[in-house]
């Protein structure tokens, strides 16, 4: 696995590393990094501002996730995961994406409560560990559930 990646860095292959459709997991996890990145970023900025407009934080946090959702939907299929879908298979797979998504919004949600309610963080760290530990739940659900080779 990680192989490829070196040969790929040291070619200064940008494309291989970044674009070209893989199934090298290793490859699939680094894009997704910055995809969870990129995700984390449209999530963590909304949860900040509709916070700071005087909604809950945990309100807040539900509606943030849905913009980073379709960021990192958006993302995933473009850069980590090759498989193509149309029509119906794709409203399958989006609904599969969702409910893994839905299962981590609500890890997120109770490591939040946690983080800030009983050990009195800042709702914005607190979203920020809870964000780094989800991203593994997030990514290997839909490596396995998903995206799997048949």
């Amino acid at each position: 696995m990680l192989k490829r990646f070196f040969e790929l860095l040291k070619k200064g292959d940008i494309k291989g590393i970044m674009l070209e459709p893989t199934e090298d997991t290793f490859l699939q996890f680094f894009r997704y990094i910055f995809v969870g990145g990129a995700s984390f970023v449209a999530d963590y900025v909304l949860l900040h501002l509709i916070t700071e407009m005087g909604v809950y934080y945990l309100v807040s946090g539900v509606i943030s996730f849905i913009a980073g959702l379709c960021v990192n939907y958006a993302l995933s299929k473009l850069l980590v995961f090759s498989k193509k879908t149309e029509g119906a298979e794709k409203a399958k797979e989006f609904t599969v994406f969702a409910v893994i998504a839905v299962f981590g919004l609500i890890i997120t949600e109770g490591l939040m409560w946690l983080f800030t309610e009983k050990l009195g963080w800042y709702y914005m760290i607190s979203k920020a560990v809870a964000a780094v530990i989800v991203l593994f739940w997030n990514f290997f659900m839909k490596k396995i559930l998903l995206y799997r080779k048949k």
